[in-house]
C-alpha cells in the first residue's frame, strides 16, 4: 500500500474523464505525473475510474464517477508565477471559457477553475499602505490576464 505523506489531498470528480483531466494537467505542470489508476467494476454509475496523480509536488485525486455534481468557481487553484511568461504559459494552456476570464481567473475545458497569479502579488496586497494596495486593485480588476508590469506600475504609482 502506498504511504500517504500529504495530510490534505484535493479530490475532483469527474464525470467521465479523471484519467483524461490528470494525463492533461501533468502534461501542462512540470514535474508532474499520473501515480496510480484504478478503476472500480459494478458501481451505481458504471465502471468508476479512481486515479492518483501529482502535479508540481501536490498530491491529487480524481474520480469519474458520473454527471452528479460539477465544478463551480467557489473553488479554484491559485498557480503562482514569477514571470510573465509563466502567467502566459500558464493561462494559454489552462484557459477554455475565455467569457470566465477575470482577474487571473480561468476556467479550464474540464470546468475547472484557476487563478494564475504573480508571486509579487502577494506582497503588495499584503503591504501596509493601503494606497499601494488600492491602486494594485484597481489594476487588476478590469484585467483578465493578470499583468505583472502593470500590477508592479501601479504599486510604485506611475
Amino acid at each position: 500500500m502506498a504511504h500517504i505523506k500529504q495530510k490534505i489531498v484535493p479530490h475532483l470528480w469527474f464525470d467521465k474523464e479523471a484519467k483524461q483531466a490528470a494525463e492533461f494537467y501533468c502534461a501542462v505542470f512540470p514535474d508532474s505525473k499520473v501515480t496510480n489508476v484504478t478503476t472500480i467494476t459494478n458501481t451505481p454509475s458504471g465502471d468508476c475510474d479512481v486515479v492518483s496523480f501529482v502535479l508540481a509536488g501536490q498530491p491529487f485525486m480524481s474520480i469519474s464517477a458520473g454527471p452528479f455534481f460539477k465544478f463551480s468557481e467557489a473553488i479554484s487553484f491559485m498557480v503562482y508565477c514569477d514571470t510573465q511568461e509563466e502567467i502566459d504559459y500558464y493561462h494559454d494552456k489552462l484557459s477554455a471559457v475565455p467569457e470566465a476570464e477575470q482577474c487571473g481567473w480561468l476556467k479550464d475545458k474540464y470546468g475547472l477553475s484557476w487563478q494564475i497569479v504573480p508571486t509579487v502579488m502577494d506582497a503588495m496586497m499584503q503591504d501596509k499602505d493601503a494606497a499601494k494596495v488600492a491602486r494594485v486593485t484597481q489594476a487588476f480588476l478590469p484585467m483578465k490576464r493578470l499583468n505583472i508590469a502593470a500590477l508592479q506600475k501601479a504599486y510604485d504609482g506611475k
